[in-house]
Parts: structure tokens; sequence; C-alpha cells
């Protein structure tokens, strides 16, 4: 479908993610395996569902994906 490198936002989540992963190094080391981890993962799904979608055969598809990673945003966000 589409080289997912030259999209904005996923240049812009991978800011994100860089972001992300330089302000939890300052947790509590009690919360590497919890809230550590959650932010993370969630941060980390962002770019990977745009890039999975963008790799799709259809724009339903990469809808589809964009639709999940826009739940990781809202989940990133609580």
């Amino acid at each position: 479908m589409k080289n997912f490198k030259k999209l904005k936002v996923w240049e812009k989540s991978i800011e994100l993610v860089k972001n992300i992963y330089l302000n939890t190094n300052s947790f509590p080391k009690e919360e590497i395996y919890s809230l550590t981890s959650q932010i993370r993962r969630s941060a980390i799904s962002i770019p990977s569902n745009i890039a999975e979608g963008a790799g799709r055969g259809t724009k339903k598809e990469f809808n589809n994906f964009l639709n999940i990673t826009l739940g990781s945003t809202y989940e990133l966000e609580t």
C-alpha cells in the first residue's frame, strides 16, 4: 500500500516512542514490570500498527489498523 516511513504520523509516533523511553527511565525501579512496561508497550504499538496497516493490501485494512492505533493512543494517554 504505502511506504510507512514516508508517513508523517509514523515519523511523529517514532519520536513519541523515543520520548516515552527517555521519560520512563526516571520511573521508580519497582514499576519496571508494571506501569513502565505498559506505557512503553502502548507507545511502541502506535508506529507498529501504522507500519503493519500500511503493508496491507487495501485501504479498509489500513483503516482497521489505524483504528487499533487510535486505541493504543487512548491507552497511552490513560
